[in-house]
C-alpha cells in the first residue's frame, strides 16, 4: 500500500489556489470551490493509497477541474489561475488513466 504523494499534493495546491484567489481577489467563491476540490482530491488520493484500484474520485475531481478551469483559460488566456490549473489537473488527469491501462480495473 503505497502512498499517493502526487494526489496529496494536486489536493494541496487545489486547495492553495482557493485560499490565494481569496486572498487576493476576496473571491469567495474561490475559496468554496478550492476547498471543496481539494478536499475531494485529498479523499481521492487517500482512497486510493488505500486500494490502488479506486481510483473513481480522482478521476472525476481532476477530470471536472481539467475542463471546467480548461474552459475559463480559453476565455481568458491568462495562465494564473486558470492555465495552471488546467496544466494540473490534466496532468492529474493522465497519471491516472495511465495507472488505469496499466492494470485492470473494475468499477
Amino acid at each position: 500500500m503505497a502512498v499517493d504523494w502526487i494526489g496529496f499534493s494536486y489536493a494541496a495546491l487545489v486547495s492553495a489556489g482557493g485560499v490565494i484567489g481569496y486572498l487576493k481577489a476576496g473571491s469567495v467563491t474561490s475559496l468554496t470551490a478550492g476547498l471543496l476540490f481539494g478536499l475531494l482530491a485529498a479523499v481521492g488520493a487517500y482512497l486510493a493509497s488505500q486500494n490502488p484500484k479506486n481510483v473513481w474520485l480522482s478521476l472525476g475531481t481532476s477530470g471536472t477541474l481539467t475542463v471546467v478551469m480548461g474552459l475559463r483559460f480559453l476565455n481568458s488566456w491568462k495562465f494564473m489561475p486558470a492555465g495552471l490549473m488546467t496544466l494540473a489537473s490534466g496532468l492529474m488527469l493522465v497519471k491516472i488513466i495511465i495507472g488505469m491501462l496499466k492494470k485492470p480495473h473494475k468499477p
